[in-house]
Protein backbone atom coordinates (compact mmCIF):
# COMPACT_ATOMS: atom_id res chain seq x y z
CA UNK A 1 0.00 0.00 0.00
CA UNK A 2 1.22 3.30 -0.88
CA UNK A 3 0.55 6.60 0.22
CA UNK A 4 0.85 9.50 -2.10
CA UNK A 5 0.79 13.00 -0.53
CA UNK A 6 -0.29 16.27 -2.87
CA UNK A 7 -2.42 13.46 -4.66
CA UNK A 8 -4.70 16.58 -5.82
CA UNK A 9 -1.92 17.95 -7.69
CA UNK A 10 -0.41 17.66 -10.53
CA UNK A 11 2.20 15.13 -10.68
CA UNK A 12 0.57 13.65 -7.29
CA UNK A 13 -2.52 13.04 -9.90
CA UNK A 14 -0.85 10.99 -12.52
CA UNK A 15 1.40 8.99 -10.16
CA UNK A 16 -1.91 7.89 -8.26
CA UNK A 17 -3.18 6.92 -11.94
CA UNK A 18 -0.46 4.76 -12.66
CA UNK A 19 -0.83 2.68 -9.43
CA UNK A 20 -4.71 2.89 -9.38
CA UNK A 21 -4.89 1.45 -13.15
CA UNK A 22 -2.29 -1.38 -12.14
CA UNK A 23 -4.54 -2.71 -9.24
CA UNK A 24 -2.51 -0.70 -5.84
CA UNK A 25 -4.30 0.54 -3.20
CA UNK A 26 -3.67 4.60 -2.87
CA UNK A 27 -4.12 6.48 0.32
CA UNK A 28 -4.22 9.87 -0.71
CA UNK A 29 -3.66 13.27 1.13
CA UNK A 30 -3.70 16.47 0.09
CA UNK A 31 -5.35 20.44 1.25
CA UNK A 32 -6.45 21.36 -1.58
CA UNK A 33 -5.48 24.99 -1.08
CA UNK A 34 -6.09 28.19 -3.41
CA UNK A 35 -2.55 28.35 -4.55
CA UNK A 36 -4.28 28.11 -8.29
CA UNK A 37 -7.96 27.15 -9.02
CA UNK A 38 -9.15 24.78 -6.51
CA UNK A 39 -11.77 23.21 -9.17
CA UNK A 40 -8.91 21.93 -11.56
CA UNK A 41 -7.74 19.91 -8.43
CA UNK A 42 -11.37 18.57 -7.93
CA UNK A 43 -11.58 17.46 -11.47
CA UNK A 44 -8.33 15.14 -10.50
CA UNK A 45 -9.74 14.03 -7.48
CA UNK A 46 -13.34 12.69 -9.24
CA UNK A 47 -11.30 10.68 -11.10
CA UNK A 48 -9.05 9.44 -9.05
CA UNK A 49 -12.09 8.86 -6.57
CA UNK A 50 -14.14 6.58 -9.47
CA UNK A 51 -11.42 3.56 -7.97
CA UNK A 52 -12.74 2.01 -4.88
CA UNK A 53 -8.88 1.22 -4.61
CA UNK A 54 -8.56 5.49 -3.90
CA UNK A 55 -8.98 6.56 -0.49
CA UNK A 56 -8.28 9.79 0.10
CA UNK A 57 -8.01 12.07 3.42
CA UNK A 58 -7.74 16.07 2.96
CA UNK A 59 -6.04 17.07 5.46
CA UNK A 60 -3.36 20.09 5.60
CA UNK A 61 0.90 18.55 5.58
CA UNK A 62 0.84 20.90 8.99
CA UNK A 63 -1.86 18.83 11.14
CA UNK A 64 0.43 16.29 12.93
CA UNK A 65 -2.65 14.73 14.92
CA UNK A 66 -4.53 13.84 11.73
CA UNK A 67 -1.83 12.80 9.66
CA UNK A 68 -0.83 10.13 12.26
CA UNK A 69 -4.25 8.90 12.54
CA UNK A 70 -4.07 7.84 8.46
CA UNK A 71 -0.80 6.01 9.00
CA UNK A 72 -2.31 4.28 11.98
CA UNK A 73 -5.38 3.45 9.90
CA UNK A 74 -3.85 2.61 6.73
CA UNK A 75 0.11 1.47 7.97
CA UNK A 76 1.53 2.28 4.24
CA UNK A 77 5.01 0.03 2.81
CA UNK A 78 5.89 3.31 0.77
CA UNK A 79 5.06 6.97 0.99
CA UNK A 80 5.88 9.44 -1.98
CA UNK A 81 5.74 12.87 -0.62
CA UNK A 82 4.89 15.48 -3.07
CA UNK A 83 3.05 18.07 -1.16
CA UNK A 84 4.69 21.50 -0.80
CA UNK A 85 4.13 24.88 -1.67
CA UNK A 86 5.12 25.03 -5.25
CA UNK A 87 6.43 27.87 -7.21
CA UNK A 88 9.97 29.89 -7.68
CA UNK A 89 8.42 33.17 -7.91
CA UNK A 90 5.19 33.14 -5.15
CA UNK A 91 7.96 32.75 -2.77
CA UNK A 92 9.20 35.96 -2.99
CA UNK A 93 5.80 37.51 -1.82
CA UNK A 94 4.67 34.74 0.46
CA UNK A 95 7.55 33.11 1.94
CA UNK A 96 5.40 31.92 5.38
CA UNK A 97 3.65 29.78 2.97
CA UNK A 98 6.62 28.02 2.46
CA UNK A 99 8.10 27.65 6.20
CA UNK A 100 4.90 26.08 6.78
CA UNK A 101 4.15 23.31 3.87
CA UNK A 102 7.89 22.68 2.64
CA UNK A 103 9.30 22.49 6.17
CA UNK A 104 6.82 22.10 9.05
CA UNK A 105 4.77 19.55 6.50
CA UNK A 106 8.03 18.02 5.63
CA UNK A 107 9.22 17.32 9.14
CA UNK A 108 5.78 15.65 10.42
CA UNK A 109 5.39 13.24 7.10
CA UNK A 110 8.96 11.89 7.68
CA UNK A 111 8.98 11.59 11.35
CA UNK A 112 5.30 9.48 10.95
CA UNK A 113 7.44 7.64 8.20
CA UNK A 114 10.14 6.73 10.73
CA UNK A 115 8.00 5.96 13.76
CA UNK A 116 6.28 3.61 11.03
CA UNK A 117 8.82 1.76 9.78
CA UNK A 118 7.97 2.50 6.21
CA UNK A 119 10.00 0.87 3.38
CA UNK A 120 10.78 3.49 1.72
CA UNK A 121 10.30 7.56 1.86
CA UNK A 122 10.47 9.24 -1.72
CA UNK A 123 10.12 13.25 -1.52
CA UNK A 124 10.04 16.04 -4.13
CA UNK A 125 12.92 18.34 -4.40
CA UNK A 126 13.80 20.20 -7.43
CA UNK A 127 16.28 21.51 -9.76
CA UNK A 128 16.16 24.62 -8.14
CA UNK A 129 18.64 23.44 -5.78
CA UNK A 130 21.21 24.02 -7.78
CA UNK A 131 20.64 28.09 -7.97
CA UNK A 132 23.03 30.14 -10.10
CA UNK A 133 25.65 26.79 -10.67
CA UNK A 134 26.76 27.30 -14.39
CA UNK A 135 28.26 23.81 -14.94
CA UNK A 136 26.05 22.14 -17.03
CA UNK A 137 24.81 19.27 -16.99
CA UNK A 138 23.50 20.34 -13.51
CA UNK A 139 24.78 16.45 -11.45
CA UNK A 140 23.51 15.26 -8.53
CA UNK A 141 27.06 15.40 -6.57
CA UNK A 142 27.34 19.44 -8.17
CA UNK A 143 27.64 21.62 -4.66
CA UNK A 144 24.36 23.57 -3.68
CA UNK A 145 24.75 25.88 -1.08
CA UNK A 146 23.50 28.39 -3.12
CA UNK A 147 20.09 29.09 -3.94
CA UNK A 148 18.93 31.94 -5.58
CA UNK A 149 14.82 31.28 -4.15
CA UNK A 150 13.36 30.62 -0.80
CA UNK A 151 11.40 27.76 -2.27
CA UNK A 152 14.84 26.51 -3.48
CA UNK A 153 16.19 26.93 -0.24
CA UNK A 154 13.34 25.14 1.57
CA UNK A 155 14.11 21.92 -0.93
CA UNK A 156 17.40 21.91 -0.08
CA UNK A 157 16.62 21.70 3.97
CA UNK A 158 14.38 18.69 2.93
CA UNK A 159 17.44 16.98 1.39
CA UNK A 160 19.17 17.46 4.65
CA UNK A 161 16.41 16.83 7.09
CA UNK A 162 15.88 13.19 5.10
CA UNK A 163 20.14 12.69 5.36
CA UNK A 164 19.65 13.41 8.74
CA UNK A 165 16.57 10.67 9.10
CA UNK A 166 18.29 8.20 6.77
CA UNK A 167 21.69 8.43 9.03
CA UNK A 168 19.95 8.21 12.80
CA UNK A 169 16.73 5.93 11.85
CA UNK A 170 17.70 3.98 9.17
CA UNK A 171 14.81 5.12 7.09
CA UNK A 172 15.19 4.30 3.33
CA UNK A 173 14.77 8.08 2.08
CA UNK A 174 15.33 8.92 -2.54
CA UNK A 175 15.19 12.68 -3.08
CA UNK A 176 13.38 13.51 -6.68
CA UNK A 177 15.39 16.68 -8.23
CA UNK A 178 12.10 17.43 -10.58
CA UNK A 179 13.27 19.00 -13.80
CA UNK A 180 10.44 21.15 -15.54
CA UNK A 181 7.33 18.82 -15.60
CA UNK A 182 4.40 19.59 -17.99
CA UNK A 183 1.55 17.68 -19.83
CA UNK A 184 -2.31 17.28 -19.35
CA UNK A 185 -3.95 18.55 -16.37
CA UNK A 186 -0.67 20.44 -15.75
CA UNK A 187 -0.13 23.34 -13.04
CA UNK A 188 -2.31 26.67 -14.47
CA UNK A 189 0.78 28.59 -12.84
CA UNK A 190 3.56 26.87 -15.10
CA UNK A 191 5.15 28.38 -18.54
CA UNK A 192 3.40 25.77 -21.16
CA UNK A 193 -0.13 26.24 -19.56
CA UNK A 194 0.18 30.33 -19.45
CA UNK A 195 2.00 30.17 -22.77
CA UNK A 196 -1.17 28.45 -24.49
CA UNK A 197 -4.01 29.94 -22.98
CA UNK A 198 -2.00 33.19 -23.87
CA UNK A 199 -1.82 31.97 -27.62
CA UNK A 200 -5.49 30.45 -27.83
CA UNK A 201 -6.92 33.72 -26.66
CA UNK A 202 -4.51 36.16 -28.45
CA UNK A 203 -2.83 37.83 -25.54
CA UNK A 204 0.96 38.36 -25.22
CA UNK A 205 3.22 36.19 -23.58
CA UNK A 206 5.79 37.43 -21.03
CA UNK A 207 9.22 35.61 -22.47
CA UNK A 208 11.97 36.27 -19.64
CA UNK A 209 15.56 37.29 -19.92
CA UNK A 210 14.84 38.26 -24.12
CA UNK A 211 13.84 34.49 -24.53
CA UNK A 212 17.23 33.08 -24.41
CA UNK A 213 16.55 30.66 -21.50
CA UNK A 214 16.98 26.76 -22.18
CA UNK A 215 14.97 24.06 -19.85
CA UNK A 216 14.84 20.37 -19.36
CA UNK A 217 11.21 19.96 -20.49
CA UNK A 218 10.16 16.44 -18.99
CA UNK A 219 6.71 15.12 -20.09
CA UNK A 220 4.71 13.80 -17.09
CA UNK A 221 4.46 10.23 -18.22
CA UNK A 222 8.30 10.43 -17.73
CA UNK A 223 8.59 11.70 -14.48
CA UNK A 224 5.65 8.87 -13.14
CA UNK A 225 7.81 6.09 -14.61
CA UNK A 226 11.05 7.49 -13.09
CA UNK A 227 9.40 7.96 -9.62
CA UNK A 228 7.78 4.42 -9.79
CA UNK A 229 11.56 2.69 -10.29
CA UNK A 230 12.79 4.88 -7.40
CA UNK A 231 10.11 3.76 -5.10
CA UNK A 232 10.93 0.08 -6.13
CA UNK A 233 14.50 0.15 -5.50
CA UNK A 234 14.94 1.85 -1.71
CA UNK A 235 18.26 3.24 -1.12
CA UNK A 236 19.67 4.54 2.34
CA UNK A 237 20.23 7.70 1.11
CA UNK A 238 19.93 9.10 -2.42
CA UNK A 239 19.40 11.68 -4.51
CA UNK A 240 17.65 11.73 -8.06
CA UNK A 241 17.82 14.24 -11.22
CA UNK A 242 15.00 13.26 -12.53
CA UNK A 243 14.37 15.10 -16.22
CA UNK A 244 15.24 14.75 -19.70
CA UNK A 245 18.53 14.59 -21.04
CA UNK A 246 18.06 17.22 -23.77
CA UNK A 247 17.68 21.19 -22.98
CA UNK A 248 15.69 23.13 -24.97
CA UNK A 249 15.01 26.52 -26.16
CA UNK A 250 12.50 28.30 -24.78
CA UNK A 251 11.57 29.57 -28.06
CA UNK A 252 11.57 26.33 -29.74
CA UNK A 253 9.12 25.34 -26.88
CA UNK A 254 6.57 28.47 -28.15
CA UNK A 255 7.04 27.62 -31.73
CA UNK A 256 5.99 24.16 -31.28
CA UNK A 257 2.76 25.38 -29.07
CA UNK A 258 2.20 27.83 -32.13
CA UNK A 259 1.91 24.82 -34.07
CA UNK A 260 -0.14 22.66 -32.36
CA UNK A 261 -2.67 25.84 -31.27
CA UNK A 262 -2.81 26.57 -34.83
CA UNK A 263 -2.16 30.90 -33.91
CA UNK A 264 0.91 33.03 -33.71
CA UNK A 265 2.22 34.15 -30.00
CA UNK A 266 2.14 37.85 -29.31
CA UNK A 267 5.48 37.96 -27.55
CA UNK A 268 6.39 40.55 -24.57
CA UNK A 269 10.22 39.96 -24.24
CA UNK A 270 11.10 40.97 -20.75
CA UNK A 271 14.89 40.81 -18.70
CA UNK A 272 15.51 37.63 -16.42
CA UNK A 273 13.28 37.90 -13.61
CA UNK A 274 14.95 37.64 -9.35
CA UNK A 275 15.13 34.04 -8.77
CA UNK A 276 15.17 32.46 -12.18
CA UNK A 277 18.10 30.70 -14.16
CA UNK A 278 18.96 31.06 -17.61
CA UNK A 279 19.44 27.47 -18.38
CA UNK A 280 19.15 23.96 -16.56
CA UNK A 281 19.90 20.56 -17.89
CA UNK A 282 19.83 17.20 -15.81
CA UNK A 283 22.82 14.51 -15.71
CA UNK A 284 20.35 11.72 -15.04
CA UNK A 285 23.18 8.64 -15.38
CA UNK A 286 21.91 7.88 -12.08
CA UNK A 287 18.45 7.24 -12.52
CA UNK A 288 19.20 5.61 -15.50
CA UNK A 289 20.92 2.96 -13.35
CA UNK A 290 17.08 2.18 -12.70
CA UNK A 291 16.20 1.85 -16.06
CA UNK A 292 15.05 5.21 -16.14
CA UNK A 293 15.05 6.70 -19.93
CA UNK A 294 12.41 9.43 -21.48
CA UNK A 295 10.91 8.87 -23.84
CA UNK A 296 8.57 11.87 -25.28
CA UNK A 297 10.03 14.46 -27.24
CA UNK A 298 8.69 17.64 -26.80
CA UNK A 299 6.81 18.03 -30.23
CA UNK A 300 4.12 15.12 -28.90
CA UNK A 301 3.71 15.79 -25.21
CA UNK A 302 3.09 19.44 -26.28
CA UNK A 303 0.20 18.38 -28.58
CA UNK A 304 -1.08 16.21 -26.39
CA UNK A 305 -1.11 18.81 -23.60
CA UNK A 306 -2.98 21.54 -25.97
CA UNK A 307 -5.77 18.59 -26.74
CA UNK A 308 -6.63 18.22 -23.27
CA UNK A 309 -6.40 21.78 -22.68
CA UNK A 310 -8.74 22.50 -25.27
CA UNK A 311 -11.01 19.46 -24.27
CA UNK A 312 -11.28 20.64 -20.52
CA UNK A 313 -11.93 24.16 -21.13
CA UNK A 314 -14.38 23.13 -24.01
CA UNK A 315 -16.03 21.26 -21.42
CA UNK A 316 -16.26 23.30 -18.49
CA UNK A 317 -17.35 26.35 -20.70
CA UNK A 318 -20.32 24.18 -22.16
Amino acid sequence: MILITGVAGFIGFHLSQHYLRAGKTVIGIDNINSYYDPTLKQKRLDILSAHESFLFHKIDMCEYEKLEKVFTQHTPSKVCHLAAQAGVRYSLTHPFAYQKSNNEGFLNIIELARHNKVENFVYASSSSVYGANTKLPFAETDPVNNPISLYAATKRSNELVAHCYSHLYGLNCSGLRFFTVYGPWGRPDMALFLFTKAIIEGKPIDVYNNGKMKRNFTYIDDIVNGIVKVLDAPKAYELYNIGNSRAEELLDFITQIEKCAGKKAILNFLPMQPGDVPATMADIEKIRSLGFEPSTNIDKGIANFVQWYREYYDKALA
